[in-house]
């Protein structure tokens, strides 16, 4: 092999080993992590459906339900 060839496929060997590399992806620890909050605890937004009211649970499950049904293709129309 030519000094040029050897140096390629040592070139794609190390960039092969490079691309198997894994960042560790756990979340932070200690007093910055947050906890998660229920989703019918949503703040007052711009972008709040109609007829929901935040805070509300109920308000919440049934504006969900009728989200899916909307998107369900095999709903009969009311």
């Amino acid at each position: 092999m030519t000094r040029v060839a050897t140096a390629a496929c040592g070139l794609i060997m190390i960039l092969g080993i490079a691309a198997c590399g894994e960042r560790v992806q756990t979340t932070a620890s200690g007093p910055e992590k947050k906890a998660d909050a229920p989703g019918w605890q949503a703040g007052s937004s711009a972008y709040l459906a109609p007829g929901y009211s935040p805070g509300d649970r109920t308000s919440w499950e049934a504006q969900l339900r009728n989200r899916a049904q909307a998107q369900n293709d095999f709903a009969v129309p009311k």
